[in-house]
């Protein structure tokens, strides 16, 4: 990125860190003009076979679910004024959609929340800001709540 961003993309999955991260992006283009385009990842359930009982059924209600939030978003978005270039649904892991999509639209910078978990939990559990983090291609804007403290972990 060179400059001013363009091109920004914000993540969100409908937590107050998302929501912190969305104002964030929407602040940030707004001030330089760049096209906002907003994503949220759908997760699919682990299956053990795409043929087993019931999977089209829990995949279509896992995507219904996953519009309906990031409908709910941008229709927030928008009745702020806010214009939003596109919404985009992917359905699979966050990290790696978030990656491939702002690839695909040539992002300057992603913009995505975080839950600010311990050492050990995101060992355990794994981090998605952490992820995109490393393995973006452009900057990434992390946005973390703070507790009451002003500890971004809420560890006091």
């Amino acid at each position: 990125m060179s400059g001013f961003p363009t091109n920004v993309l914000a993540a969100t999955d409908g937590s107050p860190q998302a929501h912190l991260a969305l104002q964030m992006a929407v602040d940030l283009s707004s001030r330089t003009g760049a096209e906002l385009h907003v994503v949220h990842v759908g997760e699919l359930a682990a299956m053990y076979h795409p043929e087993m009982r019931g999977y089209a059924y829990r995949h279509e209600a896992s995507e219904q679910e996953a519009r309906r939030l990031l409908d709910e978003e941008s229709a927030r978005l928008r009745a702020a004024g806010v214009d939003v270039a596109k919404a985009h649904l992917r359905m699979g892991r966050a990290d790696v959609e978030i990656i491939e999509l702002a690839e695909e639209l040539g992002a300057d910078v992603i913009v995505v929340g975080s839950r600010g978990l311990g050492g050990i939990r995101r060992a355990l559990v794994g981090s998605v800001s952490d992820s995109i983090v490393h393995h973006a291609h452009c900057p990434v804007l992390v946005v973390r709540k703070k507790d009451a403290r002003g500890d971004p972990e809420g560890r006091g």
